[in-house]
């Protein structure tokens, strides 16, 4: 009787065993099963890709009191703080020294240093008066030890004297489109003329740098001097020896960085502005006012910080181009197909398919390089942001209409921001339909029949 009770209760045991087991493994199902109906249907709601945690973000906390973002290709500003205050630059000046002598000179020309120049504060070459030198050597002097003795001797030769260089540095500024730069001093040493102190802004020093790293016939020499680690020359008469060593950290900060100037003062604090090459886009940072001692290390902490959100948030975007234009109706027009009676009207098309000009035309000045850039369909916008296309076109025109007459213009924005304009022109000529012109078709219609 007891076998047969133990029997009976390890059958129910077992019993409750399998049941357990099977529900496990139903509530697994399930779970599996919920999961997939989960992922379908987030699928087919097309959930948004970046969450709130995700949204791109402007750089915060930088130190600098003007700082700008700038994109090298096209001349755009992608962020700025303060970008348009106008500030001391301290020895960023010298970039522009640098091209122009570069441009303006012959590098194995002979200068001689005056009394001017060999008075000039540290940092300097100490140079003596009358002392004579290789003006090639003096731009590793210029760009890698920031010698403003250097600066001078330079400006001297090519400008016959300081406040000559400084119009020939003013003149440079104009053409670049940088209104609201004024320079006195070579060096970047604060001066003030009848014109004003010497100043720039960060959007300007930006504009500045990419010049000499894109725009100039000289960029090549210019990036060449700016990236030397170190350089030794002797003075004409072998008299004595020089040895320069490039104090920009920046090079060997970030990979890709392609050149740079620092700067100080006490009036303008730590400056800098610099370039650097990621894959297809080349970034340039201008830092004004960033700190005063002992704080030298801001500067490398924001163009680090800008450099970083720029490599990160912005990228070559295609550009929609395929815009369709409409026929617009002409008053007092020949019929289309050549007939006696009907309504007329005249097809259009963008500039250049029809042969009568570039495909782009860019509404600023100074930017044939930005019209480049935007001709090959693509333009670097953060990964947020997206080109806005509208079109602006003539109602009704009046015959006679001939081919490539402009009647409007497609419109291509980034938020309020206008990037370019392209023009709308008539695809073909409509005559007028007066008596001359019924008077013709009577004609052909006749001796055609």
């Amino acid at each position: 009787m007891n076998q047969k009770r133990k029997r009976e209760r390890a059958r129910i045991r077992k019993q409750n065993r399998d049941a357990c087991f099977w529900r496990k493994k139903i509530r697994k199902g399930l779970l599996f099963f919920s999961l997939f109906l989960l992922l379908e249907i987030t699928g087919k709601l097309e959930l948004p890709l970046v969450s709130a945690e995700e949204e791109i973000q402007e750089p915060q906390g930088l130190y600098a009191q003007s700082a700008v973002l700038l994109d090298a290709d096209s001349g755009r500003v992608l962020f700025e703080k303060n970008g348009q205050e106008e500030r001391a630059m301290a020895s960023t000046t010298k970039i522009m020294t640098c091209i122009l002598a570069l441009e303006n000179g012959n590098l194995d020309d002979t200068v001689t240093a005056s009394a001017h120049a060999a008075a000039q504060p540290e940092v300097h070459l100490g140079v003596r008066e009358g002392e004579r030198f290789c003006l090639r050597d003096l731009l590793y002097s210029l760009m890698l030890e920031s010698h403003n003795d250097a600066a001078v001797v330079i400006a001297e030769h090519i400008g016959t004297d300081v406040p000559g260089f400084a119009d020939m540095m003013n003149e440079k500024a104009k053409s670049l489109g940088c209104t609201q730069t004024h320079f006195v001093t070579p060096n970047g040493l604060d001066g003030t003329d009848a014109e004003g102190t010497h100043h720039t802004t960060a959007v300007d020093l930006a504009r500045i740098m990419k010049y000499c790293i894109m725009d100039s016939p000289q960029k090549k020499a210019f990036l060449e001097i700016t990236r030397t680690e170190q350089y030794s020359f002797s003075d004409v008469g072998k008299g004595r020896s020089f040895s320069c060593y490039n104090h920009n950290a920046f090079l060997k900060m970030m990979e890709g960085a392609l050149s740079g100037k620092t700067g100080f003062t006490a009036d303008a604090g730590y400056c800098y502005v610099g370039a650097l090459q990621k894959e297809d886009r080349t970034f340039i940072v201008s830092l004004l006012a960033c700190g005063w001692p002992n704080h030298k290390g801001y500067k490398w902490a924001d163009t680090k910080k800008l450099m970083e959100y720029g490599i990160s948030s912005f990228h070559y975007q295609e550009v929609p181009r395929e815009t369709e234009t409409k026929s617009i109706p002409v008053l007092r027009g020949a019929p289309n197909g050549n007939r006696f009676s009907g309504n007329s009207f005249v097809s259009t098309c963008i500039a250049s398919e029809a042969g009568t000009g570039k495909s782009v035309e860019n509404i600023e000045e100074n930017t044939s390089q930005k019209e480049e850039t935007f001709a090959k369909r693509k333009y670097l916008l953060r990964d947020d942001e997206a080109v806005q296309v509208s079109v602006e076109e003539e109602t009704q025109l009046t015959a006679p209409v001939f081919q490539g007459d402009p009647v409007g213009k497609v419109i291509y924005k980034l938020g309020e921001e206008v990037l370019f304009t392209e023009r709308i022109v008539t695809a073909e000529s409509v005559e007028v339909r007066d008596f001359s012109w019924c008077m013709k078709r009577v004609l052909e219609i006749f001796l055609g029949s």
